[in-house]
């Protein structure tokens, strides 16, 4: 057997972009479920790479690897894997807790994350910042995460709620199918402020859902507090060092989801297990990229701090 060949198949060379990339053991089963192969997930991001490339550019990306595919071991890799061509480009981030600095992927161009599928990696994560400013995000998340008795049903309603608020605000919100049970919405912001802030600001607008819907919506920290039928409001998804499946990232489960953005109408009758790897791209081809407009507006913060300070304050007795 040549090195080019496995018993998973021979090399594949996939080109784009001016760029020659090998996908090796290309007829290995990543998906059990559907039998989808590691050339299947190649395929896939060549299918949606605007989309892909717009929610990782310039953005450092911790990459969750399947070496054996999606039922073998997971692997979450911060630092760029070993032997990767020069120009697969990179940012280096410090990491205060451990004193300790790893290089990520720092996509700029579509090979690049072929060179991470050839990689084994499934999954991307991108941070929400960019490469010109590491301690500055540029995106708030917001994160509805179901507790395990809260339906989908349920989700629906309070990102419903989220939208209220949000339009209410002046903010435009860009959602999308988490790949799991959950919704996220995207909100472009100005780099003004460091992590904390941000953080800061998610955790009001999260407070402000859960009065509107405290029956749906909690934001109780610690998960043995939350009603097990409520959606956890997760604003800690903003802090630093926390990453969120980017936009059309596959997820490493059997069926191959994808995180899949959605309009805002679509939220009432999205069915999150319809969107693979095998629907996703025909969605693509016809709609494009529902995000193609994140970046047109980066909005204020200055209002959710100003909730965060209302919170803040001690309460006054009359």
């Amino acid at each position: 057997m040549s090195p080019a060949e496995s018993e998973h198949g021979e090399d594949v060379h996939l080109e784009v972009g001016g760029r020659e990339v090998r996908i090796s053991s290309p007829e290995r089963v990543y998906f059990p479920e559907t039998g989808a192969t590691k050339l299947d997930l190649a395929q896939y991001y060549l299918a949606v790479g605007d989309g892909i490339l717009r929610a990782l550019r310039e953005r450092p990306t911790m990459l969750h690897r399947f070496p054996k595919g999606v039922a073998g071991p997971k692997v979450h890799q911060k630092r760029l894997p070993k032997g990767a061509p020069d120009w697969v480009g990179t940012v280096r981030l410090h990491f205060p807790r451990y004193d300790l600095t790893a290089d990520e992927l720092c996509p700029t161009e579509i090979a690049e994350i072929l060179w991470a599928v050839q990689m084994s990696t499934v999954e991307l994560h991108p941070w929400n910042v960019r490469r010109a400013d590491v301690d500055r995000p540029d995106e708030w998340r917001i994160d509805l995460d179901p507790m395990p008795e809260a339906g989908l049903d349920r989700v629906r309603q309070v990102a419903a709620v989220c939208h209220e608020v949000l339009d209410e605000l002046g903010i435009t919100g860009y959602p999308k199918t988490s790949g799991g049970d959950g919704l996220h919405v995207y909100v472009r912001i100005r780099p003004d402020h460091e992590f904390a802030d941000v953080r800061r600001g998610a955790l009001a607008f999260a407070r402000e859902v859960e009065r509107r819907a405290p029956d749906l919506a909690t934001t109780e920290w610690w998960r043995k507090d939350r009603d097990p039928a409520a959606v956890f409001v997760d604003y800690n998804q903003n802090a630093r060092d926390h990453t969120i499946a980017a936009a059309y990232s596959v997820r490493g489960n059997p069926r191959a989801t994808v995180s899949t953005p959605i309009t805002w109408d679509e939220i009432a009758e999205v069915e999150p297990q319809d969107c693979t790897i095998a629907t996703v791209p025909a969605r693509f081809a016809e709609l494009g990229d529902l995000h193609a407009s994140i970046d047109d507006v980066a909005h204020d913060l200055a209002p959710l701090l100003e909730w965060a300070d209302r919170d803040d304050a001690p309460a006054t007795t009359q």
